[in-house]
């Protein structure tokens, strides 16, 4: 039981992590001489970058706050989903299943889902005034991590739905 334990606390660990590491880096779009996320665009130039603030001007720029919404909300959800499997640890009766967790966990899943997806939807729009970068990128490892979390996410969200409390 102490393996399996330690096993979805690591798993509940890495799942925040690859939220972590998705949200705050940039690169969901990336290409030889710029990297875009749900925050800035950086174009290179040697080794200088520069960097801008993904601004209002942007025709979609509210699409682009639910992605940075619903991906902060994922990492928060999941943060606390951790913090209520340790309480539960101490708070459930033997026997019992860890619901309260595996809900939080999903509802995580579901923002990294709705982030990821609208995101996919329209990367065109996002850099529409920005063609070059639309032909010559491809997308970032943040982008994929995002995916990544999404399953670990609700991997651990059904983890938590089967496993009961034990002696």
């Amino acid at each position: 039981m102490l393996v399996v334990l330690a096993f979805i606390i690591i798993f509940h660990i890495t799942s925040a992590a690859l939220l972590f590491i998705s949200t705050i880096d940039n690169a969901w779009w990336i290409g030889n001489t710029f990297s875009t996320d749900i925050w800035k665009q950086c174009n290179y130039t040697g080794s200088v970058s520069n960097c801008t603030d993904i601004s209002s001007n942007n025709e979609y720029y509210q699409a682009i706050q639910t992605v940075q919404a619903s991906m902060i909300l994922a990492t928060i959800l999941c943060c606390v989903g951790l913090f209520i499997f340790v309480l539960q640890l101490f708070r459930l009766k033997q026997g019992e299943r860890f619901v309260f967790t595996a809900v939080v966990q999903l509802l995580s899943c579901l923002c990294v889902m709705i982030g990821a997806s609208v995101y996919t939807a329209l990367h065109d729009e996002f850099h529409a005034k920005r063609q070059q970068i639309i032909k010559n990128g491809t997308y970032g490892y943040s982008f994929i991590l995002a995916w990544i979390a999404f399953a670990f996410t609700f991997i651990s969200s059904i983890m938590y739905l089967i496993l009961r409390k034990r002696k």
